[in-house]
């Protein structure tokens, strides 16, 4: 199997060093003093689970990688758009792109039957760019439950889980998701294949749409979070709200409130990644979090108060980052 890591960053570097380690061929796609770290001692992880080092090559020009089985996209899904030109020469007839994205997907209503079929979501998918870049029947979806940071250029560090659910956007059980499976366990990650992904989707997007823009604003943690009487009050608020859209669009995430909370307080004083890219002066990956769920609750009627004043005020951050 040979595998394309765009976007090798914290995930995609974690995912990348698995796969190698369980005997793929992986082309890490990176750049900067990240890309030269790779290239001068591999990708380092540390681990609760067991620290390795793993060699796969890497390059910043998808163009000497050639085409490929599956492109695992681990790039910000506000990047995607954009990502045309690095995906093309990865692209054989039946190349899978497996995006493990945040947020709601761009192929979210693609092959999902009811009065909501093929609506395209205009902040996830603006003009309909992403699609372009990356065409729906090539898509695979990919829900990460694990926690890395990059410590330093080349060093991953693994916080916890080891959980990849991927899934066809038509719920088929398809030999090419079964492949990549079979592939990511030989790594030993844990990879089942789901179909019923959006349930995942929105169970994630219980605690990212909650935590992410609150640990941006308050510049705190998760367990900080948690701790703080009316922090934890506005998450309970924000994912109640989460659950009611998610009902609408036809998807029960079927996990309690309080079941999400100790999750993320499991996570202890983890940075979400949201935060990470503030303090790196980078762009927030907010639209498939907070104004993809908002422009849901338009579409179907809900009632989203607590999403709307945390979208206003996380989106004027995000204006001050880009000024």
């Amino acid at each position: 199997m040979k595998v394309a890591v765009l976007g090798a960053g914290a995930i995609g570097a974690y995912v990348g060093a698995a796969l190698h380690r369980g005997g793929a061929e992986v082309h890490l796609i990176a750049r900067g003093e990240h890309l030269r770290a790779i290239r001068e001692a591999g990708v380092r992880v540390l681990s609760p689970r067991g620290d390795f080092t793993a060699h796969p090559h890497a390059t910043d020009d998808p163009r000497e990688v050639g085409t490929v089985d599956h492109v695992f996209l681990g790039l910000k899904a506000n990047s995607y758009a954009a990502a045309g030109a690095l995906v093309r020469p990865l692209l054989h007839e039946s190349t899978t792109l497996i995006a493990a994205q945040n947020g709601i997907p761009w192929w979210y209503f693609h092959g999902l039957k009811g009065p909501y079929q093929g609506y395209r979501i205009e902040s996830v998918d603006p003009g309909g760019s992403v699609t372009a870049a990356l065409p729906l029947e090539r898509a695979v979806g990919c829900v990460v439950y694990a926690a890395t940071e990059i410590e330093e250029p080349g060093l991953v560090r693994h916080l916890e889980g080891t959980r990849f659910s991927i899934g066809e956007p038509s719920g088929e059980l398809t030999a090419r998701c079964v492949d990549f499976g079979e592939a990511m366990t030989r790594g030993g990650l844990k990879c089942p294949v789901e179909q019923d992904l959006r349930k995942d989707v929105w169970i994630k997007l219980m605690g990212n749409i909650a935590f992410n823009p609150i640990s941006a604003l308050a510049r705190a943690t998760m367990a900080g979070i948690c701790r703080h009487d009316g922090a934890r009050e506005l998450v309970v608020a924000m994912m109640r709200e989460t659950v009611e859209v998610a009902r609408r669009v036809g998807c029960d995430p079927g996990v309690s409130i309080e079941r999400r909370l100790r999750g993320a307080e499991k996570a202890g004083e983890h940075k979400t990644s949201t935060l990470q890219d503030l303090e790196k002066g980078k762009p927030l990956e907010l639209d498939v979090l907070l104004a993809a769920v908002v422009e849901l609750a338009d579409l179907t009627g809900a009632e989203v108060p607590t999403l709307r004043a945390i979208h206003a005020v996380s989106d004027l951050l995000n204006e001050s980052l880009a000024s």
